[in-house]
């Protein structure tokens, strides 16, 4: 099996911060946010307070504004075409979604293109509380494993080395810039 992490690898761009940037243009309330939003990206990126997961769950109150089974859907009628061909030039049966992306978010672009296995962020679709720990780093490790047991990967490709020890458990991995692909470089 191949695996691969989603934003920016096989999907051009943030598919979160394209989600978030499409319901803003609906809803106009989730302005009413943004200065908790902001305190929560200055305690977290400047500050170095808190934990990603809790600076995330600031971010998706703004789900609270939407209708959020009928903007995703809606938002993937616009945004699919930003599946890169290098994924749809690979794409197998068996590939395998390990993205810290919200699942609610990704289930349906994965159900359009065929593939039946993703691990992502669990996040309440109403109130944006996750309700596990944040999918990234070793935690995709653990969920992998949870899943796959012992089973090892052909193939994983990712835009980030906060990746690496998926790549660890990789016949061959690979770093994904753009629509460019470069092996793997372990420290």
């Amino acid at each position: 099996m191949n695996v691969y992490d989603f934003d920016k690898t096989i999907y051009d761009g943030d598919s979160t911060m394209d989600f978030y940037l499409f319901s803003l243009k609906r809803h106009k309330k989730i302005l009413a946010l943004a200065p908790s939003l902001l305190g929560a990206v200055t305690r977290f990126y400047v500050f170095k307070k808190g934990s990603k997961t809790e600076m995330k769950e600031v971010m998706y109150r703004f789900l609270r504004f939407c209708d959020t089974e009928k903007d995703v859907a809606d938002f993937w009628k616009t945004h699919a075409a930003k599946i890169k061909p290098l994924y749809r030039e690979r794409q197998r049966k068996d590939d395998v979604i390990i993205s810290a992306s919200p699942e609610f978010l990704l289930r349906p672009v994965c159900d359009r293109l065929g593939i039946s296995c993703l691990m992502a962020s669990r996040v309440n679709p109403q109130t944006g509380i996750y309700e596990g720990v944040n999918c990234h780093g070793k935690e995709k490790v653990r969920r992998f494993r949870e899943v796959f047991g012992e089973a090892g990967i052909e193939e994983f490709y990712s835009d980030s080395y906060s990746d690496t020890p998926l790549a660890e458990l990789s016949q061959k991995a690979y770093i994904v810039k753009g629509d460019s692909l470069s092996d793997w470089k372990y420290e």
